[in-house]
């Protein structure tokens, strides 16, 4: 897709983070935004920030995990705006724990948040977007936790791994079909947001995390400051992605370096060796 202008973008997380650098991308770009969080609140303060458009955005407080607020989220873009043409599958949440101490609750949030939201979003806008006449392309946020292992992120990575085989999946179905619809996947490392603290959106039907290890604490720790620390922003996301969508491009992988790691687990599977153990930044 190399037109934006009066296209229609729908973007999921859009009230902060990588979210919202993507709809100030897609504002810039004289996109219809149809914009969704589960912080309604911070989502209309996003909102008044955006640059002016043509058409005032649509925005939905939405849970993305539930699917029925999938389904209301698509059934709102295509009644307000026909169409849509670019669809950004972002919102996404973590937790720090160790395997053993992550509960049932802590992996049907992330879960559900993470990876089904996709599905969902799969499942209810795939077939519209598939008759209409225009391009358009369908953007799943995973994570380089969806192509490596990090220890203490057991949910998180399950959640993001899914993401990147689902949407590899969907892109080699839409290929055989010659489809007009496209398909990346965004795998980012570290990106100074509020992930690390996800915990203050998470809905009272999943109760709270239980208070963490000695152990668990610490890699939260680290966890804090490797986010902060992060030297590309949201913004250098939103480009990448913009890139890879003008692009056609299906993997955006923007932290090069992190390649390297990559390369070395792929080695590790197809030399048959124990998997290397991750570089921990501190």
């Amino acid at each position: 897709m190399d037109a934006f202008t009066g296209r229609t973008a729908v973007i999921t997380g859009a009230a902060s983070g990588i979210g919202l650098a993507l709809a100030q991308r897609a504002a810039r770009e004289g996109m219809r935004l149809v914009l969704a969080d589960i912080n309604a609140a911070q989502l209309e303060e996003a909102t008044r920030a955006l640059p002016a458009t043509d058409e005032a955005p649509l925005t939905l407080r939405i849970d993305v995990s539930r699917e029925e607020d999938i389904a209301r989220l698509a059934d709102a873009a295509f009644s307000r705006f026909g169409a849509v043409h670019l669809l950004c599958n972002n919102a996404g949440v973590g937790l720090t724990r160790l395997s053993w101490e992550q509960t049932a609750a802590d992996w049907e949030w992330i879960l559900g948040v993470n990876l089904w939201s996709v599905a969902h979003a799969v499942h209810h806008f795939v077939p519209r977007m598939l008759a209409q006449t225009d391009e358009s392309r369908i953007v799943n946020t995973a994570s380089v936790a969806g192509l490596l292992s990090t220890p203490a992120m057991a949910a998180y990575n399950v959640s993001k791994h899914g993401v990147v085989t689902l949407s590899e999946t969907l892109y080699a179905e839409l290929a055989a079909q010659q489809a007009k619809v496209g398909v990346s996947v965004l795998c980012p490392a570290w990106v100074p947001t509020a992930i690390h603290n996800s915990e203050r959106n998470r809905p009272e039907r999943f109760g709270s995390a239980a208070p963490p290890s000695a152990a668990s604490a610490a890699y939260h720790a680290r966890m804090d400051q490797a986010v902060k620390s992060g030297r590309l922003t949201a913004d250098d996301m939103a480009s990448a992605v913009f890139d890879a969508v003008a692009a056609k491009r299906f993997y955006i992988i923007p932290h090069a370096r992190i390649k390297q790691a990559v390369r070395l687990r792929m080695e590790d599977i197809l030399e048959d060796r124990n998997p290397t153990p991750l570089p921990e930044k501190r």
